[in-house]
């Protein structure tokens, strides 16, 4: 059947549910910052992500754990501003939502007024139910995430392709059934087997967006600063690069340099 596509001027939890009816895919990218984030919302993008990943790409630190949640909720605030279209959902950082359902509401609402975001994204499925539950009790809109956790990354001790044993694949598909009838309004699907991915999927009403997870599911998402290619240490088989930022920028500073420092920039046509 062909997926029916519908024009939205502003992309809503709602307009999700109406995607992955319509078998229209979702596309999502990650954004931290008013530029990256108005270009992405120009090109038609559903979902932005303001991702935990701001810890990777924007800090540099080694995993996603050192970010703070004031720290995201700059990020989030720099976006929505940008933003006119997509649906801006906010990762919630690790320490502010496991083990104390009052401290994740308290952040889950920071973020909300504080940023303006659209809703927040939290990691793991019945250890978290609580917390879940309380935060989607004061109308915040929320995403799960299951397989890969990168909060959860020292529990792993790797960045290895989750559920592929039956134990921990029946435990995933538990999860994902749990978070819909909690009332999350999409589920994120990291690094899992395609097939198991596209049960899921279709096993659930609402929205589920792969990383690493096949083409099975109603959408995919990417780091953006890993498709257009401006990170290059990282090169898993599910990113697919679309520009090649590193070396093209560089190149371009290259060039700058020698032109300023050869006394050629600028030139008569560039001064007042």
């Amino acid at each position: 059947m062909s997926a029916i596509t519908k024009e939205y001027k502003r992309v809503t939890v709602k307009s999700l549910i109406e995607m992955k009816a319509n078998k229209e895919k979702i596309a999502m990218l990650t954004a931290y910052d008013y530029t990256m984030a108005k270009i992405v919302d120009h090109a038609g993008i559903d979902i932005i992500l303001v991702g935990d990943s701001a810890s990777n790409v924007m800090a540099g630190h080694e995993t996603t754990l050192p970010i703070t949640l004031e720290q995201m909720i700059y990020h989030a605030s720099s976006v929505i501003r940008a933003v006119k279209r997509a649906l801006v959902v906010v990762d919630l950082p690790f320490g502010s939502y496991q083990g104390n359902s009052r401290v994740a509401l308290e952040a889950a609402i920071r973020i909300m007024k504080e940023s303006g975001g659209h809703a927040v994204k939290m990691e793991g499925g019945s250890e978290i139910q609580e917390s879940v539950i309380r935060i989607l009790s004061a109308g915040i809109p929320v995403m799960a995430h299951l397989g890969l956790t990168p909060q959860s990354i020292y529990k792993f001790g790797t960045y290895t392709v989750r559920a592929k044993e039956q134990a921990e694949a029946e435990k995933l598909k538990s999860d994902a059934k749990l978070m819909q009838e909690l009332g999350c309004f999409a589920l994120v699907l990291e690094k899992v087997p395609a097939k198991l991915a596209a049960e899921v999927a279709k096993d659930l009403t609402i929205p589920v967006i792969g990383i690493g997870a096949g083409g099975g599911v109603d959408g995919q998402v990417l780091v953006t600063h890993d498709m257009l290619g401006m990170t290059h240490e990282f090169s898993p088989r599910f990113l697919r690069r679309y520009l090649d930022l590193f070396n093209e920028m560089s190149q371009a500073f290259t060039k700058y340099t020698e032109d300023v420092k050869s006394g050629d920039f600028p030139n008569a046509e560039e001064q007042y």
